[in-house]
C-alpha cells in the first residue's frame, strides 16, 4: 500500500512538473494595456465633457486621461473611438443578483459594480470574491446578504442554525437586531440592509407600514458602524424613513412618500436617496405578461408620488443615487440608463443624472477611492456609447463596449464580436 501511494505521489509530481499549465488553466490573464484615442469623455466628476481625449488603461487601472493626443506606448491595444463617448461603468446601487447568469447579464448592460440588496445563501459574497479573483465576466459586488427584517428568509437559518430562537420569535428588539447584523458582518458583508417599512411589490404587504422602531434601527446602525459598515434602509412610508434617517442610515431606498421635513433632515445629515423610479414604472406596466393587476393599481398610484419625491429631493439638495431594483434575469427589461432617463425626467440635468449612476453612487457605497469615475489611479471600469447623452439622454441605451477591471467584457465596436 505504501509503495502504491509513493508511486502515485511520484507520478503526480512528475505530471505537475511536465504539464504545469493544467494547474493554472483557470488563472485569469493579466489585463492588457489599452489606449482609447479620439474619445469624448464624461468622467463622472467634471461639469463638462473632455472632447478628443486619450485614455490609457494599464494593469486593470486608469493610468492617464489626457486632452488631445498623447504618447502611445509600443505593443499596446489601441482603440480609436472616432468621437464616440467614454463614461465610467455604471454602479447600480440596488440590485438582486440571484445567480451568475444574472450577474453576467448586469455586466452586459454596462453595470461594472452592483450593490446587492438581498439574496439567499450569500451568493453575492461569492460573486464579489470571484470578481476580486479576476473573473472578468462578472461585475464587482457590494454584498448585503439577507435583509434584516422581523421574519428573515427561511434560508437564513440554514446558514445560521444556532439562531433558531429567532425563527420562532422573530427579529424584534434591539438585541435581536444586533445579533442578526453581527452574524452577517461575521460572514463578510459590505453593507447592511434593514427594512424600515414593508414592501411594495407583494400584494399582502403595505408599503406605508412601519416595521422597526428608531431604537431598533439605531442598534443596527451602531453594530454595523463598529465594523466600518454602512446601513441602507428600505422605506416607502415617511414615518419609517424618518426614523431610519434619525438612526443614522447611509441611504433611504425608494422613499416614495417622504415628506419635505424628512427630506430636509436627509439633506442636513447627508443621507442619500435611492429612488428606483423605473422599477415602480415596471410594476405598473400593463403590457408586461407577469404584471399583477393589484400591484399595477398600486404602482400607478405610487409612480407620480415617487417622481414628485425625487424632484423635491433634488431641488432641496439631497444626493440622488441611480438604481434599478432588478435582478437582471434573462427576461429583464430594466437597465440603469432607464433610471437615469427617469432622473432627467424629474428635473436633473443630464450630467448630474449620469453622476447619480457613477461617482455619486460610488460615494454612497463608500467606494469612490476605487471606482465611479474616469480618473488616474481608479479601476478601469468603463463603457462606450455611440452618441452624446448630454444632448439626448436616450443615447445611454446605445451601449457599444464594456470594460471591466481593464478587460473588455463586451465589444460591439465596428462590427466586432463579443470576446
Amino acid at each position: 500500500m505504501k509503495v502504491r501511494f509513493s508511486l502515485l505521489l511520484f507520478l503526480s509530481l512528475v505530471f505537475a512538473a511536465v504539464y504545469p499549465w493544467r494547474a493554472f488553466a483557470q488563472a485569469p490573464a493579466k489585463p492588457e494595456t489599452i489606449v482609447f484615442t479620439n474619445a469624448n469623455v464624461i468622467d463622472g466628476v467634471s461639469a463638462q465633457a473632455l472632447r478628443g481625449a486619450t485614455v490609457i488603461l494599464r494593469d486593470g487601472r486608469i493610468e492617464k486621461v489626457q486632452s488631445g493626443a498623447a504618447h502611445i506606448p509600443l505593443n499596446v491595444k489601441v482603440i480609436d473611438l472616432k468621437g464616440k463617448w467614454l463614461l465610467p461603468g455604471w454602479i447600480d446601487a440596488h440590485v438582486h443578483l440571484f445567480n451568475l447568469t444574472s450577474a453576467r447579464n448586469a455586466l452586459r448592460y454596462g453595470v461594472t459594480t452592483a450593490r446587492s440588496m438581498g439574496v439567499s445563501h450569500f451568493v453575492d459574497i461569492g460573486m464579489r470574491q470571484l470578481n476580486h479573483a479576476g473573473a472578468a465576466e462578472l461585475p464587482d459586488v457590494v454584498a448585503s446578504g439577507y435583509h434584516v427584517r422581523p421574519k428573515p428568509a427561511e434560508e437564513f437559518f440554514l446558514q445560521f442554525p444556532q439562531m433558531m430562537d429567532m425563527r420562532a420569535n422573530g427579529v424584534r428588539g434591539a438585541e435581536y437586531v444586533r445579533r442578526m447584523v453581527r452574524a452577517q458582518l461575521d460572514r463578510g458583508v459590505d453593507v447592511i440592509k434593514i427594512m424600515a417599512t414593508d414592501r411594495a411589490g407583494l400584494v399582502e404587504t403595505d408599503p406605508l407600514q412601519r416595521i422597526y422602531t428608531e431604537e431598533e434601527l439605531a442598534a443596527a446602525v451602531a453594530e454595523a458602524r463598529s465594523r466600518g459598515i454602512f446601513v441602507a434602509a428600505h422605506a416607502h412610508g415617511d414615518e419609517g424613513a424618518e426614523a431610519a434617517v434619525r438612526a443614522g442610515v447611509r441611504s433611504i431606498e425608494h422613499g416614495t412618500y417622504l415628506s419635505e421635513q424628512t427630506l430636509a433632515l436627509m439633506k442636513e445629515r447627508g443621507t442619500y436617496l435611492v429612488p428606483t423610479v423605473a422599477t415602480i414604472w415596471e410594476m405598473g406596466d400593463p403590457s408586461l405578461e407577469d404584471t399583477n393587476p393589484t400591484l399595477a393599481i398600486r404602482a400607478r398610484a405610487m409612480l407620480p408620488r415617487i417622481r414628485l419625491t425625487a424632484a423635491r429631493a433634488w431641488k432641496m439638495g439631497v444626493k440622488i443615487v441611480a438604481a434599478t431594483d432588478t435582478g437582471y434575469s434573462p427576461g429583464n427589461i430594466l437597465t440603469l440608463p432607464m433610471e437615469v432617463v427617469e432622473l432627467v425626467g424629474i428635473g436633473m440635468p443630464p450630467m448630474e443624472a449620469i453622476k447619480a449612476g457613477t461617482s455619486v453612487a460610488a460615494e454612497c457605497l463608500g467606494i469612490e477611492k476605487r471606482t465611479g469615475a474616469i480618473r488616474a489611479g481608479l479601476e478601469a471600469d468603463l463603457i462606450v456609447i455611440e452618441r452624446d447623452p448630454l444632448t439626448d439622454i436616450s443615447a445611454l441605451h446605445e451601449l457599444l463596449m464594456v470594460v471591466n477591471n481593464g478587460r473588455i467584457a463586451l465589444n460591439r465596436l465596428y462590427g466586432n464580436a463579443v470576446p
